[in-house]
């Protein structure tokens, strides 16, 4: 069975800094016919249950600990049984919306996860979060980018454990030195490839100052 990716856009509330915003995230489930592993649990537990279809679910791989991102893990976790994966450095994130909730195990630079026959490998991309996280599966030509690299530019930076520098040497280092052709799976919004981001480099900088 061929690995391949679903997409699930699920509705919800994004809260940091005491403000609140409607949004629409991006579910990634990555897998085959047999097993799978979800990328930012958001929102909707009983949906992301739904569009597995019987899968195993083996892992929810949180790209950061922004709220909209996580705030279905949980309660994905007591019903599938599968651990949830978060970086360490973003476990003050975690804790404003899960207090009495741990995540099951630690993400780490280099980390490599197999599933349905592929490997994803974990990118240490801080920026938009100290313990953001990108996903590269180079079999399917694809990188995972949660809210580190969107069509259009780096994520945001203004608010609570963001830095504007960071974020751009993190993509600079790490996701402009995928191949071109890769496609860039975001957490919000449409897909966009490495060739199509990488030109706007300098721009971005310029902008950020």
């Amino acid at each position: 069975m061929a690995a391949r990716i679903d997409r699930l856009v699920t509705s919800g509330v994004f809260t940091l800094d005491g403000g609140s915003w409607e949004v629409d995230n991006n579910v990634w489930i990555v897998g085959d016919d047999q097993e799978a592993i979800v990328v930012d649990a958001a929102h909707d537990a009983p949906a992301i249950e739904a569009a597995l279809d019987g899968r195993t679910l083996r892992a929810i791989v949180c790209t950061h600990a922004h709220n909209d991102h996580i705030d279905a893990a949980p309660a994905l976790a007591a019903a599938t049984g599968a651990p949830i994966l978060l970086h360490p450095d973003d476990l003050p994130l975690w804790k404003q919306t899960h207090p009495e909730r741990a995540p099951d195990g630690e993400l780490a630079d280099g980390q490599r996860l197999t599933v349905g026959g592929i490997t994803l490998t974990v990118l240490h991309t801080p920026g938009h979060a100290p313990g953001a996280v990108c996903l590269y599966a180079p079999e399917l030509s694809t990188v995972f980018t949660g809210d580190t690299l969107f069509q259009g530019g780096p994520g945001a930076t203004g608010r609570s454990f963001s830095h504007f520098p960071t974020i751009i040497d993190s993509i600079r280092d790490r996701l402009l030195a995928l191949p071109p052709e890769t496609a860039v799976r975001t957490g919000h919004g449409d897909a966009t490839t490495i060739g199509d981001e990488a030109p706007h480099l300098q721009e971005w900088i310029q902008r950020g100052h």
